[in-house]
Order: structure tokens, then sequence, then C-alpha cells
């Protein structure tokens, strides 16, 4: 791929995210808790997961080792990040879903294979194209340890959230109930808040345009997607704290 191609498509990329957080914004996207049935064909949730998440984790490894370039420590460790946090989504985290889980659109389901398989790709090309950005002296640099930091607390955070709302299916026999754990004193949606912190670390570890432009896209579906959770609690359950914010603890 030329740089020029590569610019032209990756402000693509960033042009579509915004469209998609504006859209976002007005129509919460039909799957989990604001499923639609008028929303064309559906499958099962947790095989649906699985096939939608796995393109993110392939997809990168395949073009990570597919490609010439010496393998060292810091790209192997970005690659490692990668692969922690998909493959948990991709093939564990499906397997805490009720199989009475509402199922997942085809349309969602399309959607997600052909971002998780084009975002790989791009976040696997850049890093793998630009090896010498990335010497054994990035391992001390300010930005990779604090994008690193800030990547495994987001995780941390991320994980422990959706064990709580495990934790509640397992306990109640109910799909939803109202989490009392965690971030979720003070905030509704704490899993989207370390998701969001996870791609944050990522950015700021690869100082790469393309891992700015996924943080953007994980921004601009979970910011609008916490809102419309924020407002669900509140329409399904008269006792939800008053004080819970959406994303942000004591601000928003």
């Amino acid at each position: 791929m030329g740089e020029a191609t590569f610019r032209y498509i990756l402000f693509g990329w960033i042009l579509i995210a915004v469209v998609i957080f504006i859209v976002l914004l007005f129509v919460a996207a039909p799957y989990g808790r604001h499923f639609r049935k008028n929303f064309g064909p559906s499958v099962n949730a947790k095989p649906g997961w699985i096939l939608m998440e796995s393109p993110a984790p392939l997809v990168f490894a395949f073009f990570f080792f597919s490609s010439v370039h010496p393998l060292s420590a810091v790209p192997v460790l970005f690659l490692i990040m990668w692969q922690v946090h998909y493959l948990d989504r991709a093939f564990i985290y499906p397997l805490t879903l009720r199989l009475s889980s509402k199922p997942l659109p085809v349309t969602v389901l399309v959607a997600g294979i052909i971002f998780n398989t084009l975002n790989a790709y791009l976040n696997a090309y850049y890093i793998t194209t630009n090896i010498s950005k990335y010497s054994m002296t990035w391992l001390s640099d300010i930005r990779f340890l604090s994008g690193v930091g800030l990547f495994i607390f987001g995780y941390i955070v991320n994980r422990h959230s959706d064990y709580i709302l495990y934790r509640i299916r397992q306990h109640t026999g109910q799909e939803y109930g109202i989490p009392e754990n965690g971030l979720y004193r003070w905030i509704s949606c704490p899993n989207y808040f370390g998701e969001i912190l996870i791609w944050l670390g990522w950015t700021v570890a690869t100082w790469s345009p393309v891992a700015a432009a996924f943080s953007l896209w994980s921004i601009a579906n979970l910011v609008p997607r916490a809102r419309s959770h924020h407002r669900w609690y509140k329409e399904t359950f008269v006792d939800y704290p008053d004080e819970r914010r959406i994303l942000l603890p004591w601000l928003w």
C-alpha cells in the first residue's frame, strides 16, 4: 500500500467514525438490551458474537506474521496487548452470555466483521511498516510507559465491570439488574469507560495515527451507547440511583 493510499483510507476511516457517532446519538445500535425485532434477520448471540469479533485477533496476527520484518520486542509486546484483549473478547466473553440473550441482528454482525477486519489490518500494517520507530529505546519512552499503564488500567476496569454484570445474571437468573459494585457506584457504564481507556492507552503506547482513529471509533460507538444504556436503566428501574452519571464519575 502506498503512503498516499494509506492516508486516504485513514481519512475515510475517520470520517466514517464521525458519521457513525452522529447517527448513534439518535438511534441506539439494535443489539443487546436495545434489540429490535424489526431490524431484519438475526442470529444466536453467542456464535454471532464469536464470528463478529474473531477477525480482530486473527487478522491482526495474520498480517503481523506475514509481513517481512524482524521480530523485535516492542512490536511483539503490541501484538500481545492486542491479543490479550481480543482473544478474550472474541472467544471467552461470549461464553458468559446467557443462552436466552437477545439475538444479534445480521446487519450488526456484518458491520462488526467489516470493522474488525479493516481495523485489525490497519493497526497491524502501521506497526509492521514502522518497525524502525519501535526500537528498544521505545521501551523507556514516556509514551510507551504511560500508554501501557493506561491500557492495563482500562483492561482491569473493563473486565471487572463485565464480571459484575455476569454475576448479576448468575445470581438472579435475570438478564439485567442494577449493578452496584466497582465503578458502577458512580457511573452506568464502567465497562465502556474501561474499553475507551484501553484504546486511548493503545494510542499513546503506539503513538500511531491508526490507533488514534481506532480510539475515535471507540468513542463514537461507546459514548452514544453508554448514553442509551443510562437512559434505559432510568426508564427500566424506578429505584435507579439519581446521582449515578453516564460515563465520567461526578461529571457526565
